[in-house]
């Protein structure tokens, strides 16, 4: 084995948003090894940079759901953004159905100045209709995914395109499961892009070309690695274009149900070290 595939959220994140010391000597074990090692993620990559500053660990990053690959020491390697006729009929679209979203471009996460409104007006609905609801964890949920660094907030998506911004990648994100269905039915149609699901909340949109197995494919390649001699170990649907063409493939504890089925093995959960688990078993 050559190189590992390592989804973030869910994956090497346990459930407090850290990255557990016994997972990093995993990662410090492989690399001793000569063994690459790439975080391949939804988020943008600054972000990720972010979440390793303090960390002894330089790696590959797959962003955005396969968009962009920057290498080690943070330079980008390759980008496929969205034409921007189709990131301009999407974010047309969200803004006049009210969806928060958030647009990865090149140094910051570009998101609707009333985001954080729309989505606590969801919630109030949510409170008042069924006071039973567990709104202790959709806001969990909610402060997960503002914990990203790089926001950047914009008055209307016109703001993006008139600035010609590459748009990597699109995320809505509601708590209104119709509305997340209607999102789906949208745009699962069009020959122009991908969508895939990170959580139980969101949406996520990239060009047609990208995704975490095309990035993962192109980077063996440019390694000269064969692809049988490539692992990939995730726990979201998002994970599994990677998950179909790597040579061996792992579904987190605490994965999706199409995850498990999907995978050759199964590991321990997120807050169980269980990337460490793997690489281990791996490796030895």
């Amino acid at each position: 084995m050559d190189l590992i595939a390592i989804d973030l959220d869910g994956t090497l994140l346990n459930s407090k948003n850290q990255i557990s010391e016994e997972n990093i000597k995993a990662i410090q074990y492989a690399k001793e090894r000569d063994v690459e090692i790439v975080i391949a993620t939804g988020r943008a990559e600054f972000d990720v940079r972010q979440i390793f500053a303090d960390l002894p660990v330089d790696t590959w990053v797959i962003g955005a759901n396969g968009a962009t690959i920057h290498q080690p020491d943070g330079s980008l390697f390759d980008a496929v953004p969205i034409e921007e006729e189709d990131a301009e009929k999407i974010l047309k679209w969200l803004e006049a159905k009210e969806f928060y979203y958030e647009v990865f471009s090149d140094s910051s996460i570009l998101t609707p100045q009333n985001g954080q409104e729309l989505l606590q007006i969801e919630l109030d609905r949510i409170r008042s209709a069924n006071p039973h609801s567990d709104i202790e964890r959709l806001e969990v949920a909610l402060e997960k995914q503002f914990s990203q660094t790089g926001f950047f907030s914009i008055d209307s998506y016109k703001d993006i395109i008139e600035a010609h911004h590459p748009v990597y990648n699109v995320l809505a994100f509601s708590f209104d499961e119709e509305k997340l269905q209607e999102g789906w039915e949208q745009f699962q149609s069009s020959q122009n892009l991908t969508i895939v699901s990170s959580a139980d909340h969101n949406f996520e949109l990239e060009h047609r070309s990208a995704s975490k197995g095309s990035a993962l494919q192109k980077l063996a390649d440019y390694l000269d690695i064969p692809i049988e001699n490539t692992a990939a170990i995730g726990d979201s649907p998002n994970d599994l274009s990677m998950i179909s063409i790597a040579g061996q493939t792992a579904a987190m504890g605490n994965a999706k149900e199409s995850v498990l089925k999907a995978s050759d093995s199964i590991t321990r959960t997120n807050d169980q070290n269980g990337v460490a688990y793997k690489i281990y078993q791996w490796l030895n």
